[in-house]
């Protein structure tokens, strides 16, 4: 089942679907899964991963928060969507740059997905109105 089928089906929405948004609100949500994995494999690592950690989850916090704002189509409150994505945006940027230090792979996979997911946000953005 897809999260576009979802959004599909809201009764808000009729025509007015948005695929741009559709697909940044699910790389959103699978870049806080991403992020909370590579958070979680930074641990075991024999190397001080402190900032790595922290950073992969805060970027899992507010890619989470964002991707279920990108899903809402009750009562949308457009401004808070758009600093949310905006903030997403931003988060990812620093995961990957964080992420992107370290030779793991885990943390390579992580500031891939990092990338993808700011750059459906930044498409998606300007169609949120």
């Amino acid at each position: 089942m897809s999260i576009a089928k979802m959004i599909q089906l809201h009764p808000d929405v009729g025509d007015d679907f948005n695929e741009p948004l559709a697909t940044a609100a699910r790389h959103a949500m699978w870049c806080a899964l991403m992020c909370t994995s590579c958070a979680d494999a930074c641990l075991a690592e024999d190397m001080d991963m402190r900032q790595c950690i922290r950073t992969c989850l805060d970027c899992a916090d507010v890619s989470t928060a964002a991707s279920r704002l990108m899903v809402r189509r009750t009562g949308q409150d457009i401004g808070m969507l758009r600093v949310q994505m905006e903030a997403c945006i931003r988060a990812c940027e620093l995961c990957a740059e964080e992420c992107g230090r370290h030779d793991h792979e885990h943390c390579k996979l992580c500031a891939t997905m990092c990338r993808e997911c700011l750059e459906d946000c930044r498409k998606a953005l300007p169609t949120v109105q």
